[in-house]
């Protein structure tokens, strides 16, 4: 099937006015054309492809601020797409599963992915998640009730420097690539470092939405141990991203001089 490129005659890359490119990847084309239409009427340039195959060979010349994935699909599935644009690109990454299993949901979680909705999905529900990750990907917005430390323009701690306004994290001379999503997941440990967060506030703040269920949350203990594994010495003694046993995660305390 030709994957199809509305508003836009430039190969999916951004319509003058828009809110941004997503890359629909999804072999079933009832649901490509229900978010194609959905997504193009709120504002966004709107490209498609049939498989993870098309998704790949797409990626390049679509060049998208956000990549909508269905895992089960022929040639490739979600789960090696996810794998191969981790090596080129931290373009976010929100999956579509009809997988029922906890295991199978956190793998894309692992591999990359910064979010998930389980099949059957509400098309709206997609839309607000969609808005959430790529606010937190662009950085230009707080989540409720946070605010940024005095110092947020040179953190030092841990052997790192964290500059939150121009949103990059070094070791030494070493830049540490982080996702969008990781990057706002720390920036609000750091601004209540010292401060226990539970798992279901930072889902809240970060991803958007209230969990429903036990399972949600481990969307945030799957980036919080992919933060620790990049940030860390040793991720799994780690000093700066601390478990709060019985509620979540914080920042080990932050002291800002002057």
């Amino acid at each position: 099937m030709t994957a199809s490129v509305p508003h836009s005659g430039t190969d999916g890359r951004e319509a003058a006015g828009s809110k941004g490119t997503i890359l629909v990847v999804d072999d079933e084309a009832s649901i490509r054309r229900i978010l194609e239409t959905r997504l193009s009427m709120v504002g966004y340039t709107v490209a498609t492809a049939c498989d993870g195959e098309e998704a790949l060979d797409r990626f390049p010349a679509v060049e998208p601020d956000l990549v909508v994935l269905d895992v089960m699909m022929p040639k490739l599935d979600g789960y090696g797409v996810i794998q191969e644009l981790r090596k080129i690109s931290d373009v976010p990454i929100v999956m579509l599963t009809a997988l029922s299993e906890v295991k199978d949901r956190i793998l894309g979680l692992e591999l990359g992915a910064d979010d998930y909705l389980m099949k059957p999905f509400s098309p709206k529900e997609l839309e607000a998640r969609i808005r959430c990750v790529l606010r937190r990907v662009q950085g230009n917005g707080q989540a409720n009730g946070t605010q940024r430390p005095a110092a947020s323009n040179g953190i030092e701690v841990g052997g790192l420097r964290i500059n939150t306004a121009k949103r990059q994290v070094f070791r030494g001379d070493d830049r540490i690539r982080l996702t969008g999503m990781e990057f706002g997941l720390l920036e609000l440990l750091l601004s209540r470092s010292g401060e226990p967060l539970s798992r279901a506030d930072i889902l809240t703040k970060i991803w958007g939405y209230t969990p429903e269920r036990h399972a949600d949350t481990r969307v945030v203990d799957v980036h919080v141990s992919r933060l620790r594994a990049k940030l860390e010495e040793d991720p799994e003694n780690p000093e700066l991203i601390i478990t709060a046993r019985g509620m979540g995660y914080m920042f080990q305390r932050i002291v800002v001089n002057g």
